[in-house]
């Protein structure tokens, strides 16, 4: 057969021209999303992004670290980006909120709409998660990652992959909470590196640290030899995420 053969027919009658306009139409808004975000942001850097679970009520160690860590951070001059929304991300934007730099909600709109926390000097809204998790990319000169579920994971691995495959500039990404992450560091090292889909040295992308003062601390000797911000090859390595 054909490739043209192998092509399903037109959709019956006019819906086929209508949806297809619809979904073209669709790129400028995402088009218009990437702009509005990248010039909104642009004065933030150096800036680190937090991630964590949104189910972590304010009582948690998990919410009372991530706000120690992000105020330390902001103290220390780096703006703090958070998803915007409650748990984890609320007490990051919460610890640099009453800090020296600014506090990032990057919020998404959900079929159950998120409820942005109160916590923000800037907020920016997504439809799209993919626009969302690139800003959250672009602007970071590290990741600290709090406990989380699938959503923190996306993040995690986003992040490891663009490193991995040299899409991305190296940064800091560090998991809090050892007794957390252990089992899924078992398991990669166990499973992935045994069975060689990944290579041993891809483990040192990521480090644990528990102790907020370490986060910070470690985050300021990755860049001790060089600036914050991205050197001239590394952002044009980022032009193309």
């Amino acid at each position: 057969m054909t490739a043209k053969e192998k092509l399903p027919g037109s959709l019956a009658g006019a819906a086929a021209p209508r949806f297809s306009a619809r979904e073209s139409w669709r790129i400028f808004g995402i088009m218009a999303e990437f702009v509005e975000a990248t010039e909104r942001l642009n004065a933030i850097r150096p800036a680190v992004s937090i991630f964590g679970s949104a189910r972590i009520p304010p009582d948690h160690l998990y919410y009372m670290q991530a706000e120690k860590i992000a105020r330390l951070l902001s103290d220390a001059g780096f703006s703090v980006i958070s998803g915007g929304g409650p748990g984890v991300m609320e007490a990051a934007n919460k610890g640099a909120y009453f800090g020296k730099s600014p506090s990032v909600g990057l919020n998404i709109q959900l079929p159950m709409e998120q409820q942005a926390n109160p916590y923000q000097d800037i907020s920016q809204t997504f439809q799209h998660f993919f626009a969302r998790k690139f800003m959250f990319v672009k602007f970071a000169s590290a990741y600290v990652v709090m406990p989380g579920g699938f959503g923190t994971l996306d993040e995690l691995l986003e992040a490891m992959t663009l490193i991995q495959t040299g899409k991305s500039r190296r940064i800091p990404i560090i998991l809090v909470h050892g007794a957390f992450w252990n089992g899924l560091l078992d398991w990669v090292r166990d499973r992935l590196v045994t069975e060689r889909m990944i290579n041993p040295a891809d483990l040192d992308l990521v480090q644990v640290i528990d102790e907020p003062e370490a986060v910070v601390e470690a985050i300021f000797k990755h860049y001790e030899t060089r600036g914050f911000l991205p050197l001239p090859e590394e952002h044009e390595l980022m032009l193309n995420l």
